[in-house]
């Protein structure tokens, strides 16, 4: 491939374009009216608008977005992720086109897109799973009778579902009908699919996902875990690698059972196989996401492997360069996503003019970022505003750093996430590595923030008023001292 056209907009497409063009290969950027200015459209080589603002009437158009790629010559399409990067209908397309699809095969996305039957897929494969029923219902007597026998609390799930919609835990059986009525309206909505389906909600749970990639070759690795347990709304904040918790011999079995998953699907390109770790430390297969994952940089950074090289790579047809035993983990990577949400009104989106945008810099830090200052964040799209990544010898090193580099990043004119980054890796459930999914309830609340906002207001002011006194100081100068210019003068 000569030249491919990224199907996205914002810090993930102008990600992939820097190692495309680090491999020689000429980028395409498509961008709505309201990115005709983005820095990935002025990064790549050549750039196709497909539509107005909304994402329905450009960025998600299949349609425009295979023509863009055909008239300007473009000969592969990757997605990133979100929007098309899941859609088998759009993969599928690309390859009826002659395109090629960066990405795994439309069967793959089509059985892991759906919960149901990924599970059935990976059922012979002797991978632990979370108890329950592996079959959509909408009935609700059986469900009451599933519930009982598997034990409350439950979990009610979309079946097509993502980002925690259309999933509710439900604690009593009073509260079944209600809760799973609202899982199905929600799960219709949101995907335009009411199946849902119920297991064993596991209490304290952590969330540890493996990254794997796979040729054309029949070759599959795993590149280690990340740790995804800091969440709010079910959706991932704050990821690192590796995990703190993680023994060997859980490491080497959880990486063993996401290869499984993979070749169970005839899986190609970069993948991740998410799961639950209970208290015990005991693993059960979540879900695969068939695309490349937005904490993907934390993995690159501990194994060294540019993800969205190998991708390419292994679209051309290569096998992967190196096997399972030439992968080790060097070091500790934390990310933390930084959202255009205020944390001190519930995480509401902030929408405006990005009137000071100053970036961190400096060894160990890496930030992937499609914003420069005077920017509007539009109101259209996911309000992430970037990905702030550390990288050091060992995780208090990673942590360090991004205290820091949080200190050092100042963006002014929306609200942002950047507060709360810094409130987890200062709080020490999680400096100490003792945390589940819980953390955002268990820990943290506006009034939290808004006081140790106060003690750092407080801090600044005395180191202000100590510095002032010293200055002070300095500049008094004893009347009875005669200078050497006044002896002079005598």
């Amino acid at each position: 491939m000569k030249k491919i056209l990224i199907a996205n907009r914002g810090e993930i497409a102008l990600r992939i374009m820097k190692t495309a063009q680090k491999m020689g290969i000429k980028t395409v950027a498509v961008y709505s009216e309201v990115d005709r200015h983005s820095p990935h459209v002025t990064f790549a080589d050549e750039a196709v608008l497909l539509g107005k603002a909304p994402s329905s009437e450009s960025y998600l158009v299949m349609e425009k977005v295979i023509q863009a790629a055909k008239s300007t010559g473009a000969e592969g399409i990757h997605p990133g992720y979100g929007f098309l990067s899941e859609n088998a209908i759009f993969a599928q397309m690309v390859e009826d086109q002659g395109l090629i699809f960066i990405g795994p095969r439309p069967h793959a996305i089509q059985v892991m897109g759906n919960k149901l039957a990924a599970k059935e897929a990976v059922k012979d494969y002797n991978i632990p799973m979370v108890p329950g029923i592996e079959e959509a219902i909408t009935d609700v007597v059986l469900a009451k009778k599933i519930a009982k026998e598997i034990g409350f609390p439950i979990l009610i799930k979309a079946s097509a579902g993502g980002g925690g919609k259309g999933m509710r835990v439900v604690e009593n059986i009073e509260s079944l009908s209600e809760q799973m009525e609202r899982a199905i309206g929600e799960a219709e909505a949101a995907f335009g699919d009411g199946s849902v389906f119920i297991e064993k909600y596991v209490s304290s749970p952590r969330h540890i996902e493996i990254q794997v990639l796979a040729d054309t070759h029949g070759n599959v690795v795993h590149l280690f875990e990340r740790e995804c347990s800091v969440q709010r709304r079910h959706q991932k904040v704050v990821e690192e690698a590796p995990s703190v918790v993680l023994t060997p011999a859980i490491r080497e079995a959880m990486g063993e059972a996401a290869v499984k998953v993979a070749k169970a699907c005839d899986y190609v390109g970069a993948g991740t196989v998410e799961f639950l770790l209970d208290e015990d430390k005991n693993f059960y297969f979540l879900e695969m996401n068939t695309r490349l994952q937005v904490e993907h940089p934390v993995t690159e950074l501990i194994s060294g492997i540019d993800l969205v090289e190998q991708q390419i790579k292994v679209a051309r047809g290569e096998k992967l360069a190196f096997r399972q035993e030439d992968l080790k983990i060097n070091g500790h990577a934390l990310e933390i996503r930084v959202y255009a949400e205020d944390p001190l009104e519930n995480f509401m989106p902030s929408i405006g003019t990005l009137h000071t945008y100053k970036k961190p810099k400096g060894i160990g830090i890496r930030l992937d970022d499609g914003f420069e200052e005077g920017m509007e964040v539009p109101i259209y799209y996911d309000p992430m505003l970037s990905k702030l990544i550390t990288y050091g010898k060992d995780r208090e090193e990673a942590i360090q750093l991004m205290i820091g580099a949080i200190e050092q990043y100042k963006i002014e004119g929306v609200a942002t996430t950047l507060s709360f980054g810094k409130f987890v890796c200062e709080h020490e459930a999680f400096k100490s590595g003792n945390f589940d999914t819980h953390f955002v309830k268990n820990y943290y609340a506006p009034e939290k923030l808004k006081k140790q906002y106060a003690e750092e207001k407080k801090i600044a002011a005395l180191v202000g008023l100590q510095l002032f006194l010293k200055d002070q100081k300095q500049l008094k100068t004893p009347a009875t001292l005669t200078s050497n210019w006044q002896k002079s003068r005598k």
